[in-house]
């Protein structure tokens, strides 16, 4: 089974979803808590490579040790029988394991040997596995990772989250607008155009769009955009957010009375004069809900240009949260990107209920 990060991984493992990781040492070491119920397996799976262990050249009793263990479980057949059920390899021609033949080994005193090093080091205490609920507070409520987190989530991840969601609203209002007037053409041809466009985006999930925008027209445009993946992944919001708002549009100006037209045209203003500056103009304000609805969705999908892979400068709340998380396996700093975005999003979900309604009662 493959992951996308260690984190994940490891996760996975304490959940129980997997039986084991096959993980670099290292990272083993940095993420395996003592707490966390999990044991690490010293093994290699790695062919043609065997494994050395150095030994102080100035301890002959540890040196014989070793040699005289390894004849012991080379002599009985273990040797053998582990390499070939845990590490199958190519061994070299006329390789054999060992030191020596020892049928009968000699074996030193490890018990004096284990007492004569005890003093050199630090006896382990058993940690108690924590419980579930600890775990889940350790997990989601760890305030040492908020704090680390926070900093970077509102200097660079919540101006970030705002500049993709503005600019992707832009592009989306103003493309959207052409649409609506277009899907609303006596002419066919921009008419048809206008409709296939918002059916194809409208189909296509977001993450879609996102990499073909950035990873398929990137190279082709990167003299204009310099390979940046913020305004690529910016341009494909854009480009799927004007597919709705186009819709949004459209539904506003069809419910604009036809007399309106009708009297605007009787007063001598041409069809395209009382577009702009009668139909139009009442046609946005009834939609204005559903407008403000688009961006709060448009806040949300840009963490979706997390994909393109953005520098460090460029991360929006969920790229912070992610790579915080990467770092140390745990889930608070994504948690802390999620109350950010609430913060956005639910004083905005507010106001768009209180203008709905003030638009209702006719007092906006």
């Amino acid at each position: 089974m493959k992951f996308p990060d260690y984190a994940t991984a490891y996760a996975n493992l304490k959940s129980r979803q997997i039986d084991a990781w096959v993980a670099p040492s290292q990272q083993a070491e940095g993420t395996v808590q003592p707490s966390d119920g999990m044991a690490i397996l010293e093994n290699t799976f790695s062919i043609n490579n065997f494994t050395a262990w150095a030994v102080n050249r100035g301890n002959p009793k540890l040196v014989d040790a070793l040699n005289s263990a390894l004849d012991a479980i080379i002599a009985d057949g273990t040797w053998a029988t582990l390499y070939k059920d845990w590490a199958p390899r190519t061994l070299p021609a006329g390789w054999k394991p060992g030191s020596k033949s020892a049928p009968a080994p000699v074996l030193p005193d490890f018990e004096a040997i284990a007492k004569a090093n005890a003093s050199k080091k630090e006896q382990a205490q058993a940690v108690a596995p924590k419980s579930t609920l600890e775990q889940l507070r350790e997990t989601f409520f760890n305030g040492e990772k908020f704090r680390q987190a926070l900093p970077d989530l509102f200097t660079t991840g919540l101006p970030n989250t705002l500049k993709i969601a503005l600019t992707s609203g832009v592009i989306g209002t103003v493309l959207g607008l052409l649409l609506a007037v277009a899907g609303i053409s006596r002419t066919r041809w921009l008419r048809w155009p206008a409709r296939v466009y918002t059916d194809i985006f409208r189909g296509l999930p977001a993450v879609v769009v996102i990499l073909m925008v950035g990873l398929g027209f990137g190279p082709v445009v990167k003299d204009l955009t310099g390979g940046n993946p913020f305004w690529l992944g910016s341009i494909a919001l854009g480009l799927l957010a004007a597919a709705y708002i186009g819709e949004i549009f459209r539904s506003g100006i069809q419910s604009v009375e036809a007399g309106q037209m009708e009297a605007s045209r009787a007063l001598g203003f041409s069809y395209g004069s009382s577009m702009r500056l009668v139909v139009i103009p009442q046609g946005v304000r009834r939609v204005l809900p559903a407008l403000m609805n688009q961006f709060i969705v448009l806040i949300k999908d840009s963490s979706l240009i997390y994909f393109l892979g953005l520098t460090v400068m460029q991360r929006d709340l969920f790229a912070v949260g992610k790579d915080f998380n990467a770092d140390s396996g745990n889930l608070t700093p994504l948690l802390a990107a999620g109350l950010l975005y609430l913060i956005l999003t639910v004083p905005l979900t507010h106001l768009v209920n209180y203008i709905d309604k003030r638009l209702r009662v006719g007092k906006a």
